[in-house]
């Protein structure tokens, strides 16, 4: 049983997305884009899928200070990079394969849904080599970039401390300068995902740290490229100080790494001084885009796992007929397990929409639409945490529908809920991204971003049914005058309106999944006209009533509650609870 649904992604990329002159760009066409897709599902269905037990239940282990992983990882890793799909991330002109960021990030769906754990080493290597493309020197691209794109070596980022936590602007990991142009570090990073491992050659670490006379704060830190092992073959000093046992993701390295602990770690640094959170920001947003991809991976794991069980899984009998003769039926046939799928799918099939769209916009920007990233600035923490919240919940109706069986190890539901509980954490916490979201992406250039998604969403609103334009435009206009309101307290009392910064971050986000799940229907309406309705193309429109009956209308309360800056929250002291 494949862990997503095949259909859906093809209808999401070519129907919803409308991606068809975005691959023709890079001289592609559909047979082609499906082909990729192919390929990636025969090794997740091979390598990836039957792993995820074995990942969860064989944690890595730390011996003689390093990390083992169970013998299935190198293999399936060997398999995923030989394919190219660590070099489809990377442009041409570097050695990788220069496909699009939406194809690159459909095949990563359905990796992250038939193993989250092994799909991490991807995203990871990836997201660390673009940032060498992007800031690095032509010797730095040669000495490192090229064995990642390769998949030789692997990459992280390393940002978080023990003492700090998501307060970067309070790292004391410092660089020191040396005599033939590279830098002496020292310190500690905590949370390292892949920090160490067995599987790739060599692990590219990028590091955040201090200057000596570094300005305090965030405006202080630079960014270095720091190899487990260095060029000339010798190890680096960097020590593992041990793996932290996580409750999901258990197959992904989770590491406490120590730094010059011999006064002999070398790195080089990446760009200017003092720059290096500006650079960070690069691969941060695009794992903060990864992160929501994988969620909803997760997300419609569970769904399909469930809805099997739903279809196959025979117990009682209707309401109306009590003959305890009678043959007991499926359980699909009772309504609250019909209402427990039809909440998954409201919350997986948008965000995937949401995803792809996002994918869709770092394509545009790359190719010269410089209204593009406006929007995306203005998406990304959306993309992030509505369904790191809200897919999430999805998983949790997934462990009910099996009811005891859903919570045993025997089904992987409960397995895709406990990994899927650490995305509202990753890439920076729910709360962050609210704050993020209100305090500077809303009034960034006088709310162009904004302004860009009202209008993105009108526009999708005029060619849609009134059933699902109507309310949408309504909650638009509420969300709107709710944010005048917000943005003109920022001003008078930042802390007191930014109290409520994670409530408006969940009701921009429904209206941005009402978007998405216009869109939806709005492809579903066009295809229906040429090939004819079909059971696939009526689950789009009721699950979408569904998400503005029971979702949607959440935002009329929400903004009540936003518009009057309650503050039951943010006035209880400390030594009240």
């Amino acid at each position: 049983m494949r862990a997503y649904d095949r259909q859906d992604l093809e209808f999401q990329l070519f129907d919803v997305a409308a991606i068809d002159p975005l691959i023709e760009a890079h001289d592609l066409d559909r047979a082609a884009v499906t082909g990729i897709l192919d390929t990636a599902e025969q090794i997740a269905t091979q390598h990836f899928l039957p792993h995820g037990k074995i990942l969860d239940e064989q944690e890595p282990r730390f011996e003689d200070g390093r990390a083992i992983l169970p013998d299935v990882v190198k293999p399936a890793l060997d398999a995923y990079v030989k394919a190219g799909f660590i070099a489809s991330g990377f442009d041409a002109e570097f050695g990788g394969m220069g496909l699009p960021e939406t194809v690159h990030q459909a095949a990563a769906f359905i990796f992250s849904a038939s193993n989250i754990s092994l799909s991490a080493y991807g995203l990871l290597t990836v997201g660390s080599g673009r940032l060498i493309q992007s800031f690095g020197t032509e010797a730095q691209k040669r000495d490192y970039l090229t064995p990642m794109i390769e998949g030789r070596w692997f990459g992280t980022m390393c940002l978080s401390e023990p003492q700090a936590g998501s307060s970067l602007s309070d790292i004391t990991t410092r660089a020191e300068p040396g005599d033939d142009g590279t830098y002496r570090l020292f310190g500690r990073k905590m949370w390292i995902s892949g920090g160490e491992q067995d599987i790739s050659e060599n692990i590219v670490h990028m590091v955040l740290a201090r200057l000596p006379d570094a300005p305090a704060g965030v405006k202080g830190i630079s960014l270095f490229i720091v190899p487990k092992i260095r060029l000339d073959g010798t190890q680096n000093d960097v020590t593992l100080a041990g793996l932290n046992h996580k409750m999901g993701y258990r197959g992904t390295t989770n590491c406490a790494l120590n730094f010059g602990e011999r006064g002999d770690c070398v790195g080089e640094l990446v760009g200017e001084p003092n720059k290096g959170l500006f650079y960070m920001f690069q691969m941060m947003n695009e794992a903060r885009i990864g992160v929501g991809m994988g969620a909803t991976a997760l997300g419609q794991a569970g769904y399909q796992a469930s809805l099997a069980y739903a279809l196959d899984r025979p117990q009682g009998r209707p309401v109306t007929r009590k003959d305890a003769k009678a043959p007991q039926i499926p359980i699909i046939e009772h309504a609250d397990i019909r209402r427990l799928l039809v909440a998954q799918k409201a919350a997986v099939e948008p965000a995937l929409a949401l995803a792809i769209l996002c994918a869709t916009l770092v394509d545009r920007h790359k190719a010269g639409d410089e209204t593009a990233m406006a929007l995306l600035e203005m998406l990304t923490p959306i993309a992030k945490s509505w369904p790191s919240e809200f897919c999430l919940e999805a998983n949790k109706h997934a462990i009910q529908i099996l009811g005891g069986a859903g919570y045993t190890r025997d089904y992987p539901v409960e397995r895709h809920y406990r990994d899927n509980r650490l995305n509202p954490i990753h890439e920076g916490t729910h709360g962050i991204q609210g704050l993020d979201l209100l305090a500077r992406k809303v009034p960034m250039s006088n709310g162009a971003g904004l302004k860009a998604l009202a209008t993105a969403i009108r526009d999708d609103i005029a060619m849609a049914p009134a059933e699902f334009g109507d309310p949408l435009h309504t909650a638009l206009s509420q969300l709107e005058a709710t944010t005048g309101t917000l943005v003109s307290g920022l001003a008078a009392d930042p802390d007191r309106a930014l109290a409520n910064a994670t409530l408006y971050l969940d009701c921009l986000g429904h209206v941005v999944m009402g978007w998405m799940w216009l869109r939806i229907v709005n492809a579903a309406n066009n295809k229906a006209k040429t090939e004819g309705s079909s059971g696939f193309l009526n689950g789009k429109s009721q699950a979408a009533r569904y998400f503005f009956h029971r979702e949607l209308s959440r935002v009329e309360g929400w903004c009540r509650t936003l518009s009057a800056n309650d503050q039951s929250a943010y006035d209880m002291r400390a030594d009240w609870f």
